[in-house]
């Protein structure tokens, strides 16, 4: 089995604190994994997306283990019908 690099390593653990983050939180857990599972497709060579993301979910984190935080909030493109 390959060895995961430090941003994998890095990336995983965010998943984990997520999952423990939003354990408690009705609603959350799903939105975390199709998150997690969207990004997912995104080349391991694109370094520079995958380390904003990494970022965004650090911010995003801090605000989910904030105890007032009680619901998320999501974003979606308008579709042109």
């Amino acid at each position: 089995m390959a060895r995961h690099s430090k941003l994998q390593k890095q990336v995983l653990a965010l998943y984990r604190q997520f999952l423990r983050a939003g354990h408690d939180k009705p609603g959350f857990l799903p939105r975390i994994r199709d998150e997690f599972r969207e990004n997912a497709g995104i080349k391991k060579t694109d370094v520079m997306h995958i380390e904003y993301l990494y970022r965004r979910g650090q911010r995003q984190l801090e605000q989910l283990k904030d105890a007032n935080t009680k619901q998320l909030g999501t974003f979606s493109k308008k579709q042109n019908s």
